[in-house]
This record gives C-alpha cells, structure tokens and sequence, in this order.
C-alpha cells in the first residue's frame, strides 16, 4: 500500500475477488481469516458493498456476489444472453416449450435471456426481466437445490402450478461459473413434464456454463 492508495477500497475490492473465486459464498469468519482483518471491519465492508448491490448475503449468512456487479458494466448482461442463447434455442425448438436463462438477484430470480419456441400452435409467454421468489417455480427451487448440495450434482427440479396455473417447469442449475449462480429450464403448458424433458435440460445447462467459462 502506498500514500496514493485507500485501504478500505482495496480490503472492498480484495473481498469482492474473494467471493468471485467462490461458487459457494464465504462467511464473515472465512472473509475476516482471508484477509487479515476482524470481523467488524468485515461486517462494515459487506455493509457498504451490499448498499450498492456488489454483495448479497444468503440466509445462512454466507456472502457472494451480488448482480450489481454486472450492472457495472452496461453490455455485461448482453453478453450472458449472447452467451447462452444458442443453446436456449436448442432447448426451445427441442422441446417445443419456452426457454430460459434466470440468475439470482438478491433474494430474487431474474430471467436474463428467454427463447420461445417457433413451431408450436402455443406456448407459454415468458419475457426476459421477470422476476420471482427463489423458492417458487423450477428456476429458483433448481438454484436452491444446487446451494443445498454444493458437492454434489443436484440433477433437475420439476414443479407444476407454482408461477401460472396450468404451467409446468423443469430447470437445472448453472454449476462451475465462478461467481454465477443460474439455472436453465424450461416452461410449458402441461400437467405432466415429459420424461426426456429433465436430462435435455441438464444438458442445455451444462453447455450455458460451458459458453459462460
């Protein structure tokens, strides 16, 4: 550290790397042992990254990354919808339901990329920027199942009814994206998911976070 540099930005900007490196988040203790400070200095620096949404905190207390990171940069979520677009068309002409990309965003899912499918009679309407609970619907329950399981591969969540009636999801999470946390699936209008429809969803994540690395 120089005369010319700030301690505090370069402890906020340390902690941000840390949790970057991370696909599971860090504890107050984990951060405060990296970085050789107490606790309250770790508790002050989260305090102040979280007000401008560079960090979230889940409910065990563990810390990540918070999207206001990619908001920094204006063509950041673009490209994450370039990135992952490919397969999403895949997947949607595959299985002939709607195809989507969802981040967590706060204690909420964003859907940042969307693909209808372009030969079906009908589909589910989906639009990229709806938001809803982690713990309602395929998308979020699939992140939540991969936080749950952090060693091991959690496979797919199916869920029926939870964000429009009639509606069913199946979604998989992103795993292996430092500092990501996602999930692919699809939604249909149906009562029953297709048997095939969770392994292809597996896949279609599996390539995201490939194009995502």
């Amino acid at each position: 550290m120089t005369a010319e540099t700030s301690q505090t930005l370069d402890r906020g900007l340390r902690v941000l790397k840390l949790l970057a490196d991370t696909d599971h988040g860090l504890t107050v203790t984990e951060l405060s042992n990296k970085l050789g400070v107490n606790r309250t200095v770790v508790y002050r620096l989260l305090a102040t990254l979280e007000q401008h949404a560079l960090v979230r905190r889940d409910l065990g207390g563990r810390a990540r990354v918070g999207l206001g990171v990619l908001r920094l940069g204006r063509q950041v979520h673009p490209l994450v919808r370039e990135a992952a677009l490919p397969a999403l068309r895949s997947l949607a002409e595959d299985i002939g339901a709607t195809a989507h990309l969802t981040l967590v965003d706060g204690t909420e899912a964003l859907a940042v990329a969307v693909v209808e499918p372009t030969w079906t009679d009908y589909h589910v309407a989906y639009r990229a920027g709806f938001r809803h609970p982690l713990d309602r619907g395929a998308a979020g329950r699939a992140i939540l199942a991969a936080r749950a399981t952090p060693l091991e591969e959690p496979g797919y969540t199916l869920t029926h009814g939870e964000l429009e009636a009639g509606a069913s999801g199946a979604a998989a999470p992103l795993l292996g994206v430092t500092g990501v946390e996602g999930s692919v699936g699809v939604v249909m209008l149906a009562d029953v998911v297709p048997e095939r429809v969770g392994p292809r969803v597996v896949d279609a994540a599996k390539e995201v976070a490939d194009a995502l690395r």
